[in-house]
């Protein structure tokens, strides 16, 4: 059976030599994302899941000679080339999402949330490695990872953020980011066709006060929402400004339009607070769409962030060497996204893995889906 990820990825160079190449790779590497997909989050459990299913699997793959252990496996994803690897999947996530299209949204303007996530146990004091970092780029239109980009040692996300910016495809977008950076950052996303929403902080201190200040006097746009669940409440309160004059700093941030304040008051008990954030956008839009395209954000938290350190306990795992650690930050990607393009089931991504796993029918479903 051909797949997507078979057209996609055996592009990818073999790095192995002679003897070495027991095991074809295109195998390894589809092998390794049916086991993630089914549960396993160590190359031990790929190994393990290849055992227990192998009679299986040889529906799908040759397996000429058997089952790659999990040091095979392992070595191979040392291996490749990252940079390789990540642009196989951008290409894979962009065809993905095309065919997601046909699900009648393919008239929203795509909101593309960029943020960093750490894989905790990557580290290694002993070593003196730091923790693997990662700047993620997420669909809130499709619910799927677009790509990923390292953060170099020594370094953080928001000099990451570009690098990936210029990987990925952003025109017509609307990308948001929880941090401004530097300006060159809203110069990419308009010279790539593309608009911003971008998070100001108090460390830019003259133009936080500026724009603070002036919701004092005037606000273009007012929106509330209001959301219940959990015993808890919260009521989200926008407010635009588009009328730029008094902003000093509006020459030096290109295209920008808006700026946009955000009140947040949580309810829980007798306890509430209440906190205020500030933006700044390219886009002329009103305070209903701003509240609305803002909170679609944070989905790169609960979609994806919490769903990886959930659904696929990527704090825990260990794996130290810089390259294997990326390129199965990959794989995990990879499967997550193969889990929430299936519309199948109303299941939660954890309890999908365990459906896989357990019921061959299932991922044959999940296989035979053309987004797989």
């Amino acid at each position: 059976m051909t797949t997507s990820l078979h057209d996609h990825f055996r592009w990818i160079p073999d790095p192995r030599t002679g003897n070495n190449k027991k095991h074809n790779l295109l195998e390894v590497i589809i092998l390794s994302v049916l086991a993630v997909v089914c549960g396993a989050e160590s190359w031990y459990e790929m190994e393990e899941f290849g055992k227990e299913k192998e009679d299986f699997l040889k529906q799908l793959l040759p397996l000429e000679n058997g089952i790659p252990s999990h040091d095979t496996i392992n070595r191979v994803f040392m291996m490749i080339d990252a940079d390789v690897f990540e642009r196989c999947f951008r290409a894979w996530t962009a065809e993905l999402g095309q065919s997601l299209q046909t699900t009648g949204t393919s008239g929203e303007r795509e909101l593309i949330a960029i943020d960093g996530k750490s894989v905790c146990n990557s580290a290694c004091k002993h070593q003196g490695l730091g923790a693997l970092h990662l700047v993620s780029a997420w669909s809130g239109r499709n619910q799927l990872v677009l790509g990923q980009q390292k953060v170099a040692d020594k370094s953080n996300e928001i000099s990451a953020i570009p690098a990936l910016l210029s990987l990925l495809n952003i025109k017509g977008a609307v990308v948001s980011i929880d941090a401004m950076g530097p300006k060159a950052i809203a110069e990419k996303i308009i010279e790539s066709q593309g608009d911003y929403i971008l998070a100001l902080k108090q460390n830019h201190e003259t133009f936080y006060d500026q724009v603070t200040n002036q919701f004092n006097f005037r606000e273009d746009s007012y929106s509330q929402h209001l959301d219940k669940g959990h015993g808890r409440s919260e009521i989200r309160t926008c407010k635009v400004i588009h009328e730029l004059n008094w902003i000093d700093e509006k020459e030096n941030w290109k295209g920008i339009k808006s700026i946009i304040k955000i009140t947040s008051e949580r309810i829980i008990g007798d306890s509430r607070t209440t906190q205020n954030r500030y933006y700044i956008s390219s886009l002329q839009a009103d305070a209903a769409y701003f509240n609305k395209a803002i909170r679609t954000h944070w989905g790169i938290e609960n979609q994806l962030h919490w769903q990886l350190d959930v659904g696929f306990a990527e704090d825990y795992n260990t794996t130290r060497n810089s390259q294997a650690a990326q390129n199965l930050a990959v794989v995990r990607k990879i499967a997550l996204n193969i889990l929430k393009a299936d519309k199948t089931s109303k299941a939660s991504i954890k309890a999908k893995r365990k459906m896989a796993g357990w019921n061959h029918k299932f991922l044959l479903t999940l296989i035979a889906n053309k987004n797989f």
